[in-house]
């Protein structure tokens, strides 16, 4: 089974390298790695460069977004299995074995997901994070969550619903999930730990703003999966269903209680109980 992976960088040169090193040194030998950049001024592309020959492939070209990157490494993808991973994360040194692994004892799984350890800029680990199990009306309330680094895909099913949305500037990963969902993809989660999720300043998940723009996303999910609006009743489904979430996985309620969100901006221990109920991750 091919397994391709996209990595889209843009000026993360002093996590990029490693990156790299985690996909390349995989104890999985049929990967096709593609690595996408925008236009970095920082010396990612010559860190690149360093590594070209390892590498499937290399696209140099501005875009118009990271979805819109994605988009194009994926479109030069000839593996069976899709996977991405940012240029500020890490891939644990057998996850696409366990991975492969894990699709070829479920042949009728679409999209298969584990969890990861969050780290600091300096790799330090943080705290662990956990896909939820999957579904449309829990995504709808913000109760679906899938850990980015840790999830897998068929290809057939990345195409058959058109790839990322490039107009989503947050949650791109999420609402692929979302489309192939209502495309009948079907999921599973594994409790492994597949990936390291690195938050710092300069990180998407680790900033205000970036909080805000997922709040707004998840407004604009609720109303495309339910076809109306925010009511008040929805509060109460919101947290039944959040409960149900963490009785699933009591290991999450603990990291959650423990850390707060993942996102900055609930991330202040005053902000830990508050957050249990947010809409963030």
């Amino acid at each position: 089974m091919k397994v391709s992976i996209v990595t889209v960088s843009y000026n993360q040169a002093p996590f990029l390298e490693a990156a790299l090193l985690s996909v390349l040194t995989q104890n999985y030998a049929d990967i096709e790695y593609i690595v996408v950049d925008a236009g970095s001024t920082d010396g990612s592309r010559e860190i690149i460069e360093r590594y070209r020959s390892q590498l499937a492939d290399v696209i140099f070209e501005s875009d118009d977004g990271a979805a819109d990157g994605l988009n194009k490494g994926f479109s030069r993808a000839t593996g069976d299995v899709f996977g991405f991973l940012n240029a500020d994360d890490l891939l644990k040194p057998s996850a696409v074995s366990e991975a492969v692994d894990a699709l070829r004892a479920a042949p009728r799984v679409d999209v298969i997901s584990a969890h990861c350890d969050v780290i600091d800029k300096d790799g330090r680990r943080l705290r662990r994070a956990y896909s939820d199990r999957f579904g449309v009306r829990r995504c709808a309330y913000g109760s679906a969550v899938l850990i980015q680094p840790s999830t897998w895909f068929r290809a057939v099913m990345f195409h058959a619903v058109g790839g990322f949305r490039v107009s989503n500037r947050s949650n791109w990963d999420g609402e692929l999930f979302l489309d192939m969902a209502l495309a009948g993809a079907r999921f599973k989660r594994v409790h492994r730990v597949w990936s390291a999720y690195r938050v710092h300043d300069q990180s998407i998940t680790g900033s205000y703003k970036a909080h805000l723009a997922v709040v707004d996303y998840h407004r604009r999910v609720f109303e495309r999966v339910m076809g109306r609006t925010w009511r008040r009743i929805d509060r109460c489904r919101l947290i039944a269903l959040r409960v149900i979430k963490y009785l699933e996985t009591p290991a999450s309620l603990l990291e959650r209680l423990r850390y707060g969100s993942v996102y900055g901006a609930a991330a202040s221990p005053k902000n830990k109980v508050a957050a249990l109920f947010g809409e963030s991750k």
